[in-house]
Parts: C-alpha cells; sequence; structure tokens
C-alpha cells in the first residue's frame, strides 16, 4: 500500500471514531433537555452509578468477554460525557476541557517521548512519573491516592508508589520475614485482649500480605476474588449433596459438615 494511501486511511477512521463521539455528545444535549431522569441527574447522583458500572467493567474484563467489555466501556464513556454535560452547564468545564487535561497530562509526563526522546525502561518511566506529579504541585508521593479506593487497591497504589522513588525491601525474604513479625505482634495483643490494638495488628498482617504479592508479580484483590468464587462453588455444591441426603445445616454437625465439605472438592 503506498503512504497515500495509508494517510487517506487513517484520516477516514480518525473522521470515523471523531464521528461517533460526536453523536454521542448531541445525543446527551438532547437527553439533557427532553429527559426528565437525565435532567435531575448531578455529580452526586451519578456517583453510584458509575462505581456500580466500573465493577460491570471489571467482571466483563475478569469473564475475558469482548463484547461485553465493549459495552461496558460505552456506559462508563457515557458517564465521562454525562458528567462533563451537567459541568459546563453551570461553565465550570465542558468535555473538550476534560480532553484537553489529560493530552496536556500526558505530555507532560511522558518526556521521554514527546521531548528528549530518550531510551528509558519501564522502571524509569515509573520513577519519573511520580517526580512529575510533584511537580505538578502533589505535596506527597501519596497525594493521587483516592481516599475512596476500596482498601486492597489503595494499599497496592500506596505501596507501587512509594517503591517507584526507592522506599522498598531489598529481597523478598524481607518481605516474608515481615510477615511472620506482624503475626508474632497480632498474636500478642489478642492475648492482651485490646480490640483496637488487635485491629491494628491484623491490617498491618493484611499490609504485608498485599505488599508479598506485589514482589510475587501477583494481585491479591484478584486472587482474593478467585477465592471467593473457589467458595460459592463449593459451598453451592455442598448445599447440593446435603440436599440429596434430605440434610439441613440445623439438624447437622459440624463433623458432618465437614466430611460433606471435603467430599465435594
Amino acid at each position: 500500500m503506498f503512504p497515500i494511501q495509508c494517510l487517506l486511511i487513517n484520516k477516514m477512521n480518525t473522521e470515523k471514531k471523531l464521528g461517533s463521539i460526536s453523536k454521542l455528545l448531541k445525543i446527551m444535549d438532547i437527553l439533557r433537555k427532553e429527559c426528565p431522569w437525565d435532567q435531575k441527574q448531578t455529580f452526586e447522583s451519578l456517583r453510584p452509578l458509575t462505581l456500580e458500572e466500573t465493577y460491570e467493567l471489571v467482571d466483563a474484563i475478569d469473564n475475558k468477554n469482548i463484547d461485553e467489555i465493549k459495552h461496558e466501556l460505552g456506559d462508563l464513556l457515557l458517564h465521562v460525557i454525562f458528567y462533563s454535560k451537567i459541568a459546563s452547564e453551570s461553565n465550570y468545564f465542558d468535555i473538550s476541557d476534560v480532553a484537553d487535561s489529560i493530552t496536556k497530562k500526558l505530555i507532560f509526563r511522558h518526556p521521554h517521548v514527546f521531548d528528549n526522546r530518550s531510551s528509558i525502561d519501564e522502571k524509569q518511566v515509573k520513577n519519573n512519573w511520580e517526580k512529575l506529579k510533584l511537580k505538578e504541585g502533589n505535596k506527597s508521593i501519596l497525594s493521587g491516592v483516592p481516599k475512596s479506593l476500596p482498601s486492597i487497591l489503595k494499599a497496592i497504589r500506596i505501596q507501587k508508589k512509594v517503591s517507584n522513588v526507592g522506599f522498598e525491601w531489598e529481597e523478598i525474604s524481607d518481605v516474608k520475614h515481615k510477615i511472620y513479625e506482624e503475626i508474632e505482634e497480632l498474636n500478642e495483643e489478642i492475648k492482651r485482649g485490646a480490640r483496637e490494638k488487635i485491629q491494628d495488628e491484623f491490617g498491618d498482617v493484611l499490609f504485608s500480605l498485599i505488599n508479598y504479592a506485589r514482589f510475587l508479580d501477583i494481585d491479591p484483590d484478584y486472587c482474593l476474588e478467585k477465592s471467593n468464587k473457589k467458595f460459592i462453588k463449593r459451598f453451592k455444591l455442598l448445599e447440593k449433596k446435603m440436599k440429596q441426603k434430605h440434610k439441613s445445616f440445623e439438624n447437622t454437625s459440624i463433623s458432618e459438615l465437614n466430611e460433606y465439605w471435603n467430599s465435594v472438592k
């Protein structure tokens, strides 16, 4: 294919994408004028719906369902446009400001691509990313960690961010030793019986386990969800077996339940 043909195809593809976005923007304009439900929405009312859509996307990704991923991304894109439309009605910002903001941020945080064209590895990119964020006005490396992030994900973000600036264990054996150390401290507080201290030490154990997962290059949230699904599947098999035996939980001993549990592995 000749270069001129490549340029024309690229231009046509770009125009198609822009056309689709433009159509969605026009639909949002119409909905805000003519639909009672859409007219009533605010940042606050959309917030839980955005969280729900995000988790639906996560489910689609976990299920490796490409078609569903496409649909759920569309739902999230709608939310981005919805928030921008609401903001524009109060002259705060519009969708072009949103796009400009992320464009400027990406260019600023990728000087190795858009500025000096230097060759650096992924680790250096991450280190530079945190340093550049501080230049943008963040007072701390951890300023960008959302307060409302789920606890496991927040711990992962915290650990990754501080590791990017060199605050890191040198060996995985050190991380493993830290887990044992935290468990010992937890056991000591359990003996003392102070509930708040037990909670503190239990949290430290979880934080250390999450850090260990990071060193193993596995996602602790994904691992826990796999265990949740595995437990649910196995428990439903246990219920099925008990039903076949005409048993109920009320009239079944713990030892019998353990036997059923072990039989449905």
